[in-house]
């Protein structure tokens, strides 16, 4: 007899973003935290050279750059255009300790609780304008203080709850709880060994226990390696391979290497033709901002559907693996409820095609069942039925 095959069931991700992503700006005081965030947002918020200039968390809504979607708007002249969200957080700078209430720590640790994701903007650059609040710029050391002070705040939270979940388990013996403290003090132990939560092999139990509570390193941390403008242009730092090196052999993420004087120089000019002309005139690539915003989404392994018609055209945020029926959840729990089947094609059909009318004719209209798995690129026509009310 023919061995049964294995069916493997998707990896259950730490985390629950909704569809619209929000993401935590932080670093330690004078790094250009708020600069970068006054760049993204083009919102006037404090960015004094004063360590604690931000004392609330700033918060801006932002359109995500995507080409399709202007693409898709372009083509059916909608009249109304949705593009998918990134939410900003400007969260108050942290210095050692913060975990135990110095500087502005326990707000920071309060607010950045909040957030789907982390950016860790970390000083590349020496300016002697600038202080360093440590005295001298090591984004190495830089690193592993953020990096320590939200581990430190995780195993203050897990010992408490440890306690909390004890103390119900000798109320009576309720085998949930039983279970969750089982998890909790394995949670409690790896995070004393030093690692962070992102590291571990975690089964889906264990997601879940992690997910309930939002621990702080269980985020993905995208790294903004904030750079002189000289050394972005030239593209050359002495600290880039030493931060590698420490955030391959400790919390791994994307690092995007960019400079806020020189995103600050370029947000000067008025139109997208002077932009261009002086990137080319100072020998730079291209500006990083709309690569920072969008590297949010993917360290969240999210992904974009998109619906359209001559009503709307309307860019959806999923997580990757989202089956067709949670999919179509996100625009209305009743198209879950009574999900028929999803009309699918690809947005690269359509370009190539040219109308909708082209890509059913070339047979890439396709109808998809309960099963099917929504994909970066599908543009989506959902069809439900709620008349008659399933079993309960």
């Amino acid at each position: 007899m023919a061995p049964k095959k294995v069916v493997e069931q998707p990896k259950i991700l730490l985390g629950r973003p909704k569809g619209n992503l929000r993401m935590g700006l932080v670093g330690l005081p004078n790094v250009g935290k708020s600069t970068t965030f006054n760049l993204l947002s083009k919102q006037a918020v404090p960015a004094e050279n004063f360590p604690f200039c931000t004392i609330e968390p700033h918060e801006a809504r932002m359109n995500v750059p995507d080409d399709r979607f202007k693409w898709l708007v372009n083509h059916w002249k909608p009249k109304s255009e949705v593009a998918a969200t990134l939410t900003i957080f400007d969260i108050a700078g942290l210095v050692p300790n913060a975990h135990k209430g110095e500087g502005l720590g326990n707000a920071f640790l309060a607010n950045i609780q909040q957030v789907d994701g982390i950016y860790h903007v970390v000083r590349a650059f020496d300016n002697d304008d600038i202080i360093h609040t440590e005295g001298e710029v090591n984004p190495v050391k830089d690193l592993q203080t953020i990096s320590d002070e939200l581990r430190f705040k995780d195993i203050e939270r897990a010992e408490k709850l440890c306690a909390e979940i004890e103390k119900d388990t000798k109320r009576g013996q309720d085998k949930q709880k039983i279970a969750e403290l089982a998890v909790m003090k394995d949670i409690l132990a790896y995070l004393q060994s030093g690692k962070w939560l992102t590291q571990g092999d975690w089964k889906p139990n264990q997601v879940e226990v992690i997910n309930t509570y939002t621990f702080l390193t269980a985020k993905p941390v995208v790294y903004l390696i904030n750079m002189s403008q000289t050394d972005f242009i030239r593209q050359k730092n002495k600290w880039l391979p030493k931060i590698h090196q420490w955030v391959q052999e400790n919390i791994p993420g994307t690092m995007i290497p960019y400079s806020a004087e020189f995103e600050n120089k370029l947000s000067e000019f008025a139109t997208d033709e002077e932009k261009a002309t002086y990137i080319k005139d100072v020998g730079a690539a291209k500006s990083m901002l709309d690569k920072i915003i969008n590297t949010g989404y993917s360290a969240l392994k999210l992904i974009h559907y998109f619906t359209c018609g001559e009503d709307e055209v309307k860019c959806w945020t999923i997580r990757e693996g989202t089956k067709a029926p949670q999919a179509a959840g996100i625009i209305h729990s009743d198209f879950e409820r009574g999900f028929i089947c999803a009309e699918v094609y690809k947005y690269t059909d359509l370009v190539e095609q040219g109308s909708e009318g082209a890509v059913k004719a070339a047979g890439k209209y396709m109808t998809k069942g309960k099963d099917y798995v929504i994909e970066d690129n599908d543009v989506v026509f959902f069809k439900f039925n709620v008349t008659s009310s399933g079993k309960k």
